[in-house]
């Protein structure tokens, strides 16, 4: 709060108060006060004055300041009343009684807003649940009888069948703690089974899934990392090249401090000035565009996963010759000491 604006606002009082003094000093010499009278006069009064407004000052001067810098320093803002202390200048009562009666209608709406949306979240788990039912059961009615049925159809139902998981694994992301369980992790086992889900695409594609030397363990959920996995897999069976020899290679390397599965293919690469941005929500960039199949939801769900996981996601890449995706996996000296 600056005093020279407060003077600004003060404006009116102190013009008044200078008319009131010059009204003053008229009647003193009409009246012909002894001049020490009228000095000793003027300087109470103006004493007065001063002293009125520095205490006035001061006190909403120490108010606000600590609304706006409590404000700034604060993540929720909106809880700022409980830092503060009411104030007991009028004007300042009538702001902290409107700020309380704002808060409470905020509070109120976010939890009507909240409720609303834990409603909606439990019904869309639910019919996820649901209809992956019979999706599974089409999908094994058109393995048990390929030869009746177009492969266009398979495909087809596959890529229901991820988008559907998209769905439940960001829907689930949104309160991960209740999810995951963070434990020691095979990832041989978690490259197999991505490898097996994704078997019939990396086929037909021609594509050589390649895994050596993964016997590794590392802490992270195992079912969260399949799904990370899945959507890094399906991205290079996506955005492979015409050529002959495609291939996607998994490795690890393990450091002192970290493990970090590294997923390379020979796909058509990602543009430079679109690799800050492969993370970002729906963001489909020059390849999606090209190839009409993304939604950009993918690697979004899988760094926020990964930002939950306390893993570390990166991704590098050369137009038309390859890309590489690196998982860092932290380790836990806490968990080797209890272990």
């Amino acid at each position: 709060m600056k005093f020279s604006k407060y003077l600004r606002d003060k404006l009116y009082a102190i013009v008044l108060s200078l008319i009131a003094l010059g009204i003053l000093l008229l009647i003193f010499f009409a009246f012909k006060v002894d001049s020490g009278v009228i000095i000793a006069s003027l300087f109470v009064l103006l004493t007065l004055f001063i002293s009125l407004f520095l205490i006035d000052y001061l006190r909403k001067k120490k108010f606000y300041t600590d609304l706006l810098s409590n404000i700034e320093v604060l993540d929720k803002s909106y809880l700022v009343l409980e830092t503060l202390v009411k104030p007991e200048f009028y004007d300042g009562e009538l702001l902290y009684q409107a700020l309380y009666e704002i808060n409470k209608s905020m509070s109120e709406n976010v939890n009507k807003i909240t409720e609303q949306w834990h409603d909606f979240k439990n019904y869309i788990e639910m019919w996820i649940h649901e209809v992956k039912i019979p999706l599974a059961t089409l999908i094994l009615i058109i393995n048990n009888h390929k030869d009746k049925f177009d492969k266009k159809v398979q495909t087809q139902l596959k890529r229901l069948e991820d988008y559907v998981d998209q769905v439940l694994y960001y829907v689930r992301s949104e309160n991960a703690e209740k999810d995951y369980l963070i434990k020691e992790t095979d990832l041989s086992k978690v490259i197999k089974n991505v490898g097996l889900k994704n078997m019939d695409d990396l086929l037909e594609n021609k594509i050589d899934y390649n895994a050596r030397n993964v016997n590794i363990k590392v802490l992270t959920d195992s079912k969260w990392l399949e799904f990370i996995l899945g959507q890094i897999i399906n991205n290079c069976i996506k955005y492979k090249r015409d050529i002959a020899g495609s291939y996607i290679k998994i490795s690890v390397r393990d450091e002192k401090n970290k493990t970090t599965l590294i997923v390379e293919d020979n796909g058509i690469g990602i543009k430079e000035s679109d690799l800050k941005q492969v993370f970002n929500k729906t963001f489909t960039g020059e390849n999606g565009r090209g190839k009409g199949k993304s939604t950009g939801m993918g690697l979004f769900i899988a760094k926020n996963m990964c930002d939950k996981l306390g893993h570390k996601i990166e991704i590098e890449s050369a137009l038309n010759k390859y890309t590489r995706v690196y998982i860092s996996f932290a380790k836990d000296k806490y968990y080797e000491v209890l272990k």
